[in-house]
């Protein structure tokens, strides 16, 4: 095991995130659950406001398996062009399923944040956070959901990720943070000793102490600081026993 819990995860993967430490412009953004209790310590860390971004698999009606897209925070649908063309699925088939699965994750929203509207994410840094990389097709929706608000500059971090998973990510962000890259990956959750699921209970607390800190925190907003120099993607294969030296920048 690398990681004690995902607590212990994300005080690790923050020390990795200090150069976006004291910037107004930063949004930390969450794939609940398990990327909540992560985040929240990187937000903690670097003192920015942190939020969730839900992402909804749009699965053909009789294959639910296969996506042919997704929905997400704000109503933005991404479609699987290539599977859409290749199956020929109607624009009515596409608007159906759609509709069930936003009406789906509005009410997970509605739940886990209440009322507040989506994060403003068009020229913002964000830093999306999960708690492992496994095949990364949700990942790799969010990253084109939050591509089509217009950041200024999408950060991927999470603790861990298959080796191969990493190097798509990475081609897809500005920047990917990673603390371990094994080849012999399996699961998320054979790296971490605890990897219980997260109750809704702890989300909604953990947003709502961040919530509360970022508010307390600074009573005007700190100055810009410098944007970090981007840096060429170096993918880092490791084994469990040296895992945590490897991280990972792609500059788009």
């Amino acid at each position: 095991m690398l990681f004690r819990d995902r607590r212990h995860a994300g005080e690790l993967l923050a020390q990795k995130l200090v150069h976006f430490q004291g910037r107004n412009d930063v949004l930390v953004l969450a794939l609940p659950r398990g990327g909540v209790t992560v985040a929240f310590e990187i937000a903690k860390a670097i003192g920015a406001p942190l939020d969730l971004f839900l992402v909804r698999k749009l699965g053909l009606p009789r294959q639910p398996e296969l996506a042919m897209g997704a929905v997400a925070t704000g109503g933005v649908e991404v479609l699987n062009d290539e599977v859409v063309g290749r199956l020929g699925v109607p624009r009515e088939v596409i608007d159906r399923v759609a509709t069930r699965e936003l009406s789906v994750l509005e009410r997970q929203q509605e739940m886990l944040r209440g009322h507040r509207p989506p994060p403003t994410i068009r020229d913002c840094t964000i830093i999306l956070v999960d708690d492992g990389l496994a095949t990364g097709s949700t990942m790799r929706a969010a990253i084109q959901a939050i591509r089509q608000q217009q950041p200024e500059r999408l950060v991927v971090a999470v603790p861990v990720g298959a080796a191969t998973t990493c190097e798509e990510v990475a081609a897809e962000v500005d920047e990917l943070v990673v603390i371990a890259c094994p080849d012999d990956f399996y699961a998320v959750a054979m790296w971490y000793d605890d990897f219980r699921q997260v109750p809704d209970e702890t989300v909604i607390s953990l947003l709502e102490q961040s919530n509360s800190m970022n508010k307390n925190r600074h009573h005007s907003p700190p100055e810009l600081a410098p944007r970090p120099t981007p840096l060429p993607v170096q993918v880092q294969h490791v084994s469990p026993h040296d895992a945590f030296t490897s991280s990972s920048n792609h500059s788009a």
